[in-house]
């Protein structure tokens, strides 16, 4: 198929604007990984003991990463040429290399809007593989290997396969306008879904009484407020915001020139119509 657009050949399978496409079976293993992660960190909420519940958390540190892999496997095997992988490895080492000058310092967070640029310029597919591997090579380059990675990488992919699902004809001010709300969203909704994973080891330190840890003997909806007030307490009013913060300020600043040179480089590699790089200008 060309591009009407640049005159480019396009790949097979993939539509413009598309780095790497989602096929059928790799979009329902990524939901199914996703049910998968929800249900294992909504399980506190489920009435559970303990043990079960400290059973789920085992489940989640082991399985999610195995399963995340497996996933990122998938959805490399699906369109991954040349190209693609090259801007995939460029990304991830950019991500890679920024995030230490942030990771940890108050909720300062600096790869945040990389994840949000690479998919929305490329596509939720591309955005999928970038917050994985991206994740990934930053834990193994700065030691952050953990039993929180799984969720981290699986949180990130997210957060930058939903930028590529945005309104895709939105260009100009209103572009950075709608993934400033979006990073917003997203900084806190992390937060808030890495919290679930640890949140659980409060039972028996005596939070629970405090009214902001896990009892495994309180009702559901006794936890889900103690849960809620733990989040807004220790997340929310400082690292989430600062996250949240950081992620705007980067967009509005850096938002514009780099989502241009991704689309200059998604036009040279065909992956996106030249029009749309076109329109940027009115910014």
């Amino acid at each position: 198929m060309i591009n009407p657009n640049s005159g480019r050949a396009v790949p097979a399978g993939r539509a413009p604007g598309q780095a790497l496409p989602l096929r059928w079976g790799t979009g329902m293993a990524i939901i199914a990984c996703s049910l998968a992660a929800l249900a294992l960190s909504l399980w506190p909420f489920l009435g559970a003991g303990r043990s079960s519940t400290f059973a789920s958390s085992a489940l989640l540190m082991v399985l999610l990463p195995a399963m995340m892999m497996l996933i990122l496997a998938q959805v490399l095997e699906g369109g991954l040429d040349a190209k693609t992988l090259a801007l995939l490895g460029v990304l991830s080492a950019a991500i890679a290399a920024v995030r230490p000058l942030g990771a940890g310092v108050g909720g300062v967070e600096t790869v945040f809007f990389l994840l949000i640029l690479g998919g929305r310029a490329f596509g939720a597919g591309f955005g999928f593989a970038l917050g994985g591997v991206s994740l990934l090579a930053s834990a193994l380059l700065t030691g952050g290997v953990g039993p929180w990675l799984g969720m981290q990488m699986v949180c990130s992919s997210w957060i930058a396969a939903g930028a590529g699902r945005l309104p895709g004809k939105v260009r100009g001010r209103a572009e950075i306008a709608m993934l400033v709300v979006y990073g917003i969203a997203a900084s806190y909704l992390f937060g808030a879904l890495m919290n679930l994973w640890f949140w659980p080891a409060l039972a028996g330190t005596g939070q629970a009484a405090s009214g902001i840890g896990f009892d495994p003997g309180a009702p559901s909806g006794t936890n889900w407020q103690h849960f809620l007030v733990f989040t807004l307490i220790t997340s929310t009013t400082t690292w989430d915001t600062v996250r949240a913060v950081t992620c705007a300020a980067a967009l509005v600043v850096l938002g514009h020139p780099i989502l241009g040179l991704l689309r200059r480089a998604g036009a040279r590699a065909a992956f996106e119509p030249a029009i749309s790089v076109a329109s940027d200008s009115s910014l």
